[in-house]
This record gives C-alpha cells, sequence and structure tokens, in this order.
C-alpha cells in the first residue's frame, strides 16, 4: 500500500509539473504580456527541423521501440511516427502514436526548443534518449480506478505493462 501511495504522489507530481511547465510565466508588464511569446511561436516553421539538428537516416519505426532495450537503463534512439498530440501552451512536448493505441511521450531536453503547436497528425523523427518503467498489474489497476475505468475494464488488466518515454534532442516534422 505504502508502494501505491509513493507511485501515486510521484506520478501527481510529475503531472503536475508537467503542466505548471507549459503555463504561461505571469508578467507584471502589460503592454509585452505574450506579445514576446506569440512572435516567437510565430517565427516556428510548420516544418522542420528543431533543436539539435539531426538526420532522419538510420531511424526505426516508433512501433518497434520497445526492442532498443535489453535492460531498464535508458537507450540512445532515433525513431520516427506520427504525431499525436502536442503542447498547445508552447510546443515543449509531443506524443507519437503507436499501432497499440499507446502514445509515447516526448518531451524536449531541458526545454531548450520546442515543435510547432500543428504537428499533429505529422510525420516526425526525434532523436534522444528512451527509458522504459515497468508498471505492475497491482499499480496498472490502481491507475485505472483513478481513471475512472470500470469494474470490468480494472478487472481485465492482467499482466505487468512497459511505460516508455524519450527525451528529445532533435526533432524533425514533416
Amino acid at each position: 500500500m505504502k508502494f501505491y501511495k509513493v507511485f501515486c504522489i510521484t506520478l501527481g507530481i510529475s503531472w503536475l509539473f508537467l503542466a505548471s511547465a507549459c503555463q504561461q510565466p505571469i508578467n507584471e508588464n502589460k503592454e509585452n504580456t505574450g506579445e514576446a511569446m506569440q512572435t516567437e511561436h510565430a517565427a516556428l516553421p510548420p516544418t522542420g527541423n528543431f533543436g539539435a539538428v539531426i538526420q532522419a537516416d538510420g531511424s526505426t519505426d516508433i512501433n518497434s521501440l520497445s526492442s532498443a532495450f535489453d535492460s531498464e537503463n535508458p537507450v540512445a534512439v532515433k525513431v520516427y511516427g506520427t504525431v499525436a498530440d502536442v503542447c498547445q501552451h508552447s510546443g515543449c512536448w509531443l506524443t507519437l502514436k503507436q499501432e497499440n493505441g499507446e502514445d509515447i511521450m516526448v518531451n524536449m531536453k531541458d526545454e531548450s526548443f520546442s515543435v510547432p503547436k500543428d504537428a499533429s497528425g505529422k510525420k516526425a523523427w526525434v532523436e534522444g534518449i528512451a527509458t522504459r518503467e515497468k508498471l505492475t498489474v497491482d499499480v496498472l489497476k490502481h491507475m485505472a480506478a483513478d481513471e475512472g475505468k470500470s469494474q470490468e475494464e480494472i478487472d481485465a488488466i492482467t499482466l505487468d505493462s512497459w511505460k516508455y518515454s524519450i527525451e528529445a534532442v532533435g526533432v524533425i516534422i514533416q
């Protein structure tokens, strides 16, 4: 039970941090509020290379990300896939669709760059460090209950699952 509380608190803090990282900074100078941010985002082209300049060559399909791991250690990856969603505040994260229905979270390293907020549905190449975390059946059931899933859906969870994420150093949007 203690593990679940720690896990839930950690998960909650992580989501809170992600949500707060995407909030607009408070600016007491009313004439400049949002103006610099709008200019910054307006300057982003709809496609291209963002962050470190990377090449699409040698990348693998996002659906094969799990095969890059032979342990729980982080792995350098270069993958491609379709963008499912993008942070609509500043483009500080995106998700890539997988065939199994689970999206892979991609965070921009040190929030040092952004991607276009209208990149959903476009093809993307991502280079960075991937991590995975094993979620047990008990944790998955607890999370499903917290999400408001039905008892039938919760009872259907019978296998541990892996959660993957990537910290990107560079992204290509096409």
